[in-house]
């Protein structure tokens, strides 16, 4: 016997006995006309019985096309991985000479089924991995689409002349593949859903014109018929068209203006999934991208979109409902557990945040799921079997569908078709297949519901039905006084008056159906879920705010009815603090930080701040200034909050809070800096300077003076900040294509950076900057060399500004002149003063701001302004450390105040139950300050609660600077 038949009968010999019996019919067949089998091919002829045991329509093609089947083996097709651009190239050759339109539907039908074989062969031989058989299959249907459309367009256009555009550029059809097609993941045996559209309106260019839209609906059906007709040679791709704005009713192709115009106020929930992986497959691919690029605001909202998760829901439910008529069980795509379920996973999330995080509008289910890992919106655990059944489902989908080439997604009812399946996925019985099958959709299914599930469930109880009637006013009376005293209310009538104020106002009576339906759910749960805070009036009135703030976006109350822990956290947050609630209006884009409590109370390091804030930039095109703007605003605003929450929660020490403020300024400056710098510097080039910069290291730096210097800001300060540039006072210029002088470029770089954290968008502002500390204030410039700092320094400066720069500290720029600045720094602060002068400077300065308060009752204290409050202890501070840094160079080495009095006692300048006691006071201070700011109260509190503080602060002032004249 040849050894090509002894390998297939070797392989054939392990096939179980009945897919033996059906192989040897087949094989005795094939050999009755197959013409002799080359030798050397052993590989392929030892697959041959598994393949075709596996694969009906690969075994009649072979016995059909003996002669095509031998040149598939010794071309090494069947051998070499099967990429898109082999099949795009094979599929090229074949359709070398086209004479018109039936020999064009022959030979892609033709090359359609070769590559088929070839594709199945390795899949079922175990060549071939899940994404190979999906590329090959979709970059197949691409090069179909594009050789046809090519050949189609040429055609029409010399009948009826060329579509141009108004510019004067060529115009073609737009073709748009929509689900698996259009996430380069399609089936082995699918429909190919597409969408047609065209860029402009007008007339073609021929005798006998055609507007555009007939031009390219005729060009479309030319196209649909060339792929989709069954022939005596088959089919290409069956074609599906319902996808298109209005389904079958619309027309089969739009331009831009009229498809833009449907989605912006038509499109639907349903229609943003579909366009998640919608894809240029063929046509005119430049134009395509701009409609793609318009189009994305439709698909990916800029907010948080949690109506998504309802939306999928009832899709699915949709389905269900349709599978129980049917009475389908069985149906591994659209089953419980199935694809579809993974699908709707990964593409819920891509709906609710792919606005914000563009790498997750990426088309791939296995790209989305793996990001949503990296990202903490699913667990490894669940990543990890996610991706397992996905492709182990995509197998036994391909392997159904490769039995005899039909569309279908049915496990087999047949005890031989089910034995085929179970051994063509490496099984040796079906119920050992079976039960794997199980396992895979029973833990599909479960991630499904943890994502999905109704939180509030499909039955409501007595006492929330009590409150949807309150809310609802239809119980009045001592019904409604009963159910509202039940759950913690008392003032009846102010509860019942900011309902209905709510249900009155201008944002409820504004929504749609949806969004009055999402109110309808939320109210009522708010509204027991204040009752249990410990003052429930006052925690509903700011509920109340927040709602009429917010709620001409309902994604953000779908947000919260969709997820009760963020609901919980915001009533929680909502009852502690006045500004919380202020803040979360104003910057709703916050409420993201409610889903994750554990996170939202955490002390965040810096490191891990700031490389969640480099992968929110990364995710942004370099040139989008806009969204890189909005990202750093969204950062600052959600971490602004982390850190009110974990003042309120667990609570944090005020020099805690101080310095995770001055973290997300600082971050928050740094990158704006780089951003001002990319952009000057593209501009401009690089300023060169007699000391010269790096090209990554702009000579440039901010130093921070006031409470963001000193590591003590506070929930709204502003930034006091100065702009220092290297030693180019020499002059030059920079050294790109529109050059400026070196000065002009620096002080055009403040101000940009100004204008990036200043500058009002959607989201808000960073942060107001207050430049007035720079050298010589508001008449100097506004970005000094660091030699005319010194200068100014060394020779201008009055003490105030000397006692400002005890704070100052660099915190972006060049670090090698963040350096030269700490050494100018230091030497300033290390004068040796005139003691008697200094503190007479130092109180008169002090003197100034007590007269120019704004008087307040004797029965209050103000914390920060009054005598014995926290200016006269960094007044302190400020003078010591002027005073004795001169003998002791340590003490200019810290900025905020408690670590610089921990210096002076080390340095034997102040004693050390002295430092221990102010440092105490400070922190006293420190934190009533902040706690009134959550209250959005002033500085003014009960004296009572400050354990003798001011009364220790004047005296320690007192004895500090009795040699100078007291009030």
């Amino acid at each position: 016997m040849e050894p090509s038949l002894q390998s297939i009968n070797d392989a054939a010999s392990m096939l179980p006995e009945p897919l033996r019996e059906e192989f040897d019919v087949r094989w005795q067949h094939f050999l009755q006309s197959a013409p002799h089998l080359p030798a050397g091919f052993d590989d392929i002829y030892a697959s041959l019985p598994r393949v075709w045991s596996g694969s009906e329509f690969v075994a009649r093609f072979c016995q059909r096309e003996p002669n095509e089947f031998i040149a598939l083996v010794t071309s090494g097709s069947l051998t070499t991985p099967c990429l898109p651009e082999s099949v795009r190239q094979r599929v090229t050759d074949t359709l070398g000479n086209i004479a018109d339109e039936t020999d064009l539907k022959k030979a892609l039908r033709r090359a359609r089924q070769r590559q088929m074989v070839i594709i199945a062969w390795r899949d079922l031989a175990g060549w071939a991995d899940l994404d190979e058989v999906i590329q090959a299959t979709s970059a197949l249907a691409d090069t179909c689409l594009e050789s046809a459309l090519n050949f189609l367009y040429e055609q029409a256009c010399g009948k009826h002349g060329a579509p141009v555009a108004r510019d004067g550029s060529p115009l073609g059809l737009v073709v748009i593949g929509m689900g698996k097609l259009g996430g380069n993941e399609l089936n082995y045996s699918s429909d190919i859903d597409l969408i047609f559209a065209y860029a402009d309106e007008g007339e073609t260019t021929g005798a006998q014109p055609f507007s555009f839209h007939e031009f390219f609906t005729r060009l479309g059906k030319s196209l649909i018929a060339v792929i989709n007709e069954t022939t005596a040679d088959g089919f290409v791709f069956r074609v599906d068209m319902r996808l298109r704005p209005n389904g079958k009713s619309g027309p089969l192709a739009l331009s831009f203006d009229a498809m833009e115009h449907y989605y912006q106020t038509h499109g639907r929930e349903w229609e943003r999934y579909a366009w998640i992986k919608a894809r240029v497959v063929a046509g005119d691919a430049l134009h395509g991208q701009l409609l793609m690029d318009h189009l994305r605001p439709f698909v990916f909202r800029r907010y948080l979109d949690f109506g998504a998760v309802e939306s999928i829901r009832e899709m699915k439910a949709m389905i269900n409902q349709e599978l129980r008529r049917k009475q389908i069980d069985d149906n591994i795509k659209l089953g419980p557990g199935g694809i579809r379920e993974v699908e709707f996973i990964g593409q819920a999330f891509q709906l609710i945040r792919g606005g914000r995080d563009r790498p997750l509008q990426v088309r791939g289910i296995r790209q989305v799921l793996d990001l949503l890992g990296d990202r903490g919106e699913l667990t490894p655990t669940s990543v990890s079997e996610l991706q397992h059944a996905y492709v182990f489902l995509r197998n036994i989908e391909h392997r159904l569908q490769m039995h005899r080439d039909q569309q279908t997604h049915l496990l087999p009812e047949n005890e031989l078709d089910r034995l085929r399946l179970a051994y063509s996925m490496g099984f040796g019985d079906w119920q050992s297949l079976s039960q794997e099958i199980r396992k895979h959709m029973r833990k599909v299914h479960g991630h499904f519901e943890q994502v999905f599930i109704a939180p509030q469930g499909e039955a409501t109880e007595s006492g929330e039905q009590g409150l949807e009637a309150i809310w609802h006013g239809t119980l009045d009376g001592d019904a409604a006084r009963g159910a509202l005293n039940e759950i913690g209310f008392s003032e009846v009538d102010t509860v019942c008056s900011l309902l209905r104020g709510l249900r009155e106002g201008a944002a409820y009576q504004s929504f749609s159906s949806i969004g009055r339906n999402r109110m309808d759910r939320l109210v009522p749960l708010l509204l027991g879920a204040a009752g249990l805070t410990p003052e429930p009036e006052n925690t509903l009135k700011r509920l109340v705010r927040l709602l009429e703030a917010i709620g001409r976006r309902s994604a953000y109350l779908s947000l919260l009815v969709e997820n009760p822990t963020a609901m919980s956290q915001l009533v929680k947050l909502c009852a502690a603090s006045e500004w919380i609630t202020n803040w979360i209006s104003r910057h709703p884009i916050v409420m993201d930080e409610l889903l994750h409590p554990a996170q939202l109370y955490r002390k965040q390091e810096k490191d891990n701040l700031a490389a969640e804030l480099d992968q929110k930039l990364a995710s942004v095109d370099v040139d989008d200034l806009e969204t890189q703007m909005e990202v750093l605003r969204e950062f600052h605003h959600g971490h602004v909050l982390r850190t009110a929450a974990a003042d309120v929660g667990p609570g944090l020490a005020a020099e805690e809070i101080g310095k995770q403020l001055c973290t997300v300024a600082e971050l928050t400056v740094q990158r704006c800096l780089q951003l001002a710098s990319h952009a000057m510097t593209t501009r401009h080039g690089w300023p060169s300077c007699e000391q010269a910069s790096s090209r990554s290291d702009l000579d440039f730096v901010v130093v921070a003076y006031g409470k963001l210097g000193s590591l003590e800001l506070g929930y709204t300060s502003d930034l006091d900040m100065i702009f220092l540039y290297g030693n180019c006072e020499a002059g030059g210029n920079t050294d790109g294509e529109k050059q400026v002088p070196n000065e002009t470029f620096f002080a055009r770089l403040g101000q940009r950076l100004i204008h990036l954290i200043t500058t009002r968008t959607p989201t808000g502002i960073l942060y107001e900057v207050d430049m007035r500390l720079r050298p010589s204030g508001k008449s100097g410039p506004l970005v000094t060399s660091l030699a005319a700092f010194e200068r100014y320094q060394n020779e201008h400066a009055w003490v105030w500004e000397h006692q400002a720069l005890v704070r100052a500290r660099a915190i972006a720029g060049s670090q090698t002149l963040q350096d030269q600045f700490q050494s100018v720094r230091r030497e300033i602060l290390c004068w040796q003063r005139d003691p008697d002068e200094l503190a007479k400077a130092v109180v008169e300065m002090r003197d100034k701001m007590l007269d120019s308060r704004e008087p307040h009752d004797t029965d209050v204290f103000d914390l920060k302004h009054d005598r014995g409050g926290i200016v006269d202890i960094e007044f302190m501070v400020q003078y010591w450390v002027l005073r004795w840094a001169h003998e002791h160079p340590g003490l200019a080495e810290f900025t905020d105040n408690c670590r610089l009095l921990e210096a002076l006692a080390e340095a034997g300048v102040l004693e050390a139950q002295q430092a221990k006691r102010l440092i105490e006071a400070y922190r006293h201070y420190l934190a009533a300050e902040y706690r009134q700011k959550l209250m959005e109260l002033g500085t003014l509190v009960n004296p009572k609660g400050l354990d003798h503080y001011p009364e220790l602060v004047e005296t320690i002032w007192r004895d500090t600077f009795q040699s100078v004249s007291m009030p």
